[in-house]
């Protein structure tokens, strides 16, 4: 008896999705995801500004985008991702559709249906499509997880009290109970 086999799904298919219905695709795996609830939307908020603030304070060319915004991550047809934060520093990978390839810095903020994915699948997407920086903020155990997979540092800790040492920014740390209050 021949074994069912799975449907590969594209990108095609996630913009077939019904109106409002947001979900991810990583290798041709569809991953739904659920609406964030006040404290994710509000970190989302905080980072968008600090960064943004950052940069322009900077003449930085680097842009920010909070989700939704389509990152095409592996210039393909069967990886789509919906970073909650994604910090792009070369104009060339953006176009009208999003981001095509590797953003330089990502922050995801853990929600309870999105942690194995940030934590595991995503952690390996992010590092292996050549993401530089990656964060991963989780409001229930005040952590933040970084990651420097431009020098191939190992993953630092860090609590919501302490001020985070961006990567990619030498002299820009962000105090995440402050994007809180």
């Amino acid at each position: 008896m021949a074994v069912p086999q799975e449907k590969i799904h594209t990108i095609e298919d996630i913009y077939a999705l019904p109106e409002g219905q947001r979900a991810e695709l990583i290798n041709g795996q569809i991953y739904n995801m659920a609406p964030p609830n006040t404290t994710h939307q509000q970190l989302v908020s905080g980072f968008t500004m600090t960064i943004g603030n950052y940069i322009r304070s900077k003449n930085g060319i680097c842009r920010v985008f909070p989700a939704p915004f389509a990152v095409f991550l592996n210039r393909d047809d069967k990886t789509y991702v919906e970073p909650d934060i994604s910090v792009i520093c070369s104009k060339d990978k953006l176009d009208d559709r999003g981001c095509n390839g590797a953003p330089d810095w990502i922050i995801e903020i853990i929600s309870p249906s999105t942690e194995r994915m940030d934590y595991g699948i995503k952690l390996f997407k992010y590092r292996s499509a050549g993401v530089r920086e990656y964060w991963i903020v989780n409001p229930k155990t005040r952590i933040v997880n970084v990651f420097d997979f431009e020098f191939e540092k190992e993953s630092m800790q860090y609590s919501f009290d302490d001020y985070v040492p961006a990567c990619i920014y030498e002299d820009l740390s962000i105090c995440i109970s402050d994007l809180l209050t």
